[in-house]
């Protein structure tokens, strides 16, 4: 029943997606991380669906296009979006780290966050408009699950930066040994996955999200200390841009 419970309150976190009501409790949060990624392999299925149904009754590139940019933000509510326009607030406000935790903790948001969220989806949305046969929507797919295993764990890997906070309190009440073995499982099965499909593309992607991985953390500890739950959106968010860049290069 634990187990369930997870599964349920990771989606009711990290998705729009109608979930069963009930009272979290702490033993229920231990593995919550596990299922984490299969918001994103939903994304993926829904993308592919999209592509198919646009091949399929010939849909224009523009709306394709639209659609498609918009199916990741229907399924989680915009919730790592907000995570990354607080992140560029902070990282932009050139301060010193303190005033940063404190820039991640306010509501309001500034012109650098619109400004660089522009600028991503512009990007996003440029590549997502090279991509429409539908191996290179799965793999595109593949990488939502991707960005999602990587950011599990970051959050049971990483150092964070604040002794409270969403991602903290996730952190400490899931079970970290299973958590990561979970995920690395997971990981691995993602780019078998990507790989069956094209190993040229499958390698490109899983070469994409581990950069981005890596510059997230580079980026993190150097501006603030640490990992926030506003940065782990960050990483999502710059993740999936990077994958469907990568994407639409192959």
């Amino acid at each position: 029943m634990t187990i369930i419970k997870s599964g349920i309150i990771a989606f009711s976190m990290y998705s729009n997606i109608p979930m069963p009501q009930f009272e979290w409790k702490e033993n229920d949060m231990k593995y919550a991380l596990c299922f984490f990624p299969w918001v994103g392999a939903v994304i993926g299925l829904l993308t592919v669906a999209w592509g198919w149904f646009c091949q399929r009754f010939g849909v224009g590139r523009f709306c394709f296009t639209c659609i498609g940019t918009a199916i990741p933000l229907l399924v989680t509510g915009g919730f790592h979006v907000d995570g990354y326009m607080d992140t560029m607030d902070a990282f932009h406000s050139y301060r010193e780290k303190e005033k940063k935790l404190e820039i991640l903790k306010d509501a309001h948001i500034g012109a650098f966050s619109v400004i660089m969220l522009l600028l991503n989806y512009l990007i996003y949305m440029g590549a997502y408009s090279e991509i429409q046969e539908l191996p290179r929507l799965a793999l595109l797919g593949g990488g939502f699950f991707l960005s999602r295993t990587l950011s599990g764990l970051g959050v049971v890997c990483l150092r964070s930066a604040k002794k409270e906070g969403l991602l903290r309190w996730f952190a400490d009440r899931a079970q970290a040994r299973t958590v990561k073995v979970v995920l690395l499982v997971q990981l691995a099965l993602c780019l078998v996955f990507l790989v069956r499909i094209s190993l040229p593309g499958g390698l490109l992607v899983a070469a994409a999200s581990l950069v981005s991985f890596g510059y997230y953390r580079f980026r993190s500890y150097k501006e603030i200390g640490g990992i926030t739950g506003d940065t782990a959106g960050f990483f999502v968010t710059v993740c999936e841009t990077a994958v469907a860049v990568a994407v639409a290069v192959l």
